[in-house]
């Protein structure tokens, strides 16, 4: 799965600040996830929003949200 999001999105410190956007495109993938945050469908986002994504560049975003989040390390601490 991760050489699929390698493909699909890209990393370009010349393009939204080096924000990761769908390969190809100036579309960020943090606006996909608000667009799907609020459940809004992957035909709507591409229908209404952004006709030059794919349903697998929507899950694409998606995907890549997740694996930063699964990266993250986690320090919890105990209140006293």
């Amino acid at each position: 799965m991760r050489s699929k999001i390698k493909q699909r999105i890209q990393i370009d410190p010349n393009v939204h600040f080096g924000k990761p956007c769908v390969a190809g495109t100036r579309i960020p993938v943090m606006n996909v996830l608000e667009l799907v945050r609020e459940g809004m469908t992957f035909e709507q986002i591409i229908q209404d929003y952004y006709p030059d994504l794919e349903r697998e560049d929507v899950r694409a975003c998606i995907q890549y949200a997740m694996e930063i989040v699964a990266s993250e390390d986690i320090h919890v601490t105990v209140a006293q």
